[in-house]
């Protein structure tokens, strides 16, 4: 048997994953932003972890959306399994010293891998790399982002950014699956054998391209 990092054997016969976010009441009454909540789901829409922002009020109000955060992702049983950080970072592409990078790890303390920005004029452009630092796979997003609410695909390629073998979709409420609900949802497809490690790290991928892109476009619905 191979030696899975624990709580990811969820991971491993998966080649579709969901990432829903939950709107807190509270939120959605008064309009005030609290800590983001999540539901990671397979493709039944069972949930198989759930995920919580750990940020203070003054960084999410000041720095949103390049604040820093901390997102602990856990099974069911509660027990931690991916701990995801992103360092507070400038959000201009035009100075490519200040590109984004989020940290995935699993189990809480060990690195999984990283999720790199790419300087790039037109397109959101991200490396996926391995706990080594190693190039895994390339994200390459559309040159626009937000468009009347439709989904969004993100192309998961090889390094050489010929091959597309799976993709991050943006889906908005009009997606027509009972997984789905009225609140915006990611959804991964990555081959099934890849490794749960680099799974991981594409969950991680989701938060940042979420942060980046889409944070405030909840705020008129």
């Amino acid at each position: 048997t191979r030696n899975l990092p624990p709580g990811l054997e969820y991971l491993d016969q998966l080649d579709r994953i969901i990432i829903h976010q939950q709107v807190d009441l509270l939120e959605a009454i008064l309009g005030t932003e609290t800590s983001s909540k999540y539901e990671i789901k397979n493709h039944l829409g069972q949930r198989v972890y759930f995920a919580v922002e750990e940020n203070d009020c003054f960084n999410r109000k000041l720095c949103s959306p390049v604040r820093s955060f901390t997102i602990r992702i856990a099974d069911n049983t509660g027990r931690e399994v991916i701990t995801v950080n992103r360092p507070l970072r400038c959000n201009s592409c035009w100075f490519p010293c200040f590109l984004q990078k989020l940290e995935v790890q699993s189990p809480p303390g060990t690195i999984a891998g990283y999720v790199v920005q790419d300087w790039d004029p037109f397109l959101p452009k991200f490396t996926i790399q391995n706990e080594s630092k190693e190039d895994v796979l390339k994200i390459i997003g559309p040159c626009a982002t937000c468009g009347c609410f439709e989904d969004v695909d993100f192309e998961v390629k090889a390094l050489d950014e010929m091959s597309t073998i799976g993709k991050i979709s943006k889906y908005w409420s009009g997606f027509v699956n009972d997984v789905f609900t009225n609140t915006a949802n990611f959804g991964i497809q990555v081959p099934v054998d890849l490794d749960v490690k680099i799974k991981a790290v594409m969950i991680g991928a989701c938060f940042l391209i979420d942060l980046m892109f889409f944070e405030n476009s909840l705020g008129g619905l």
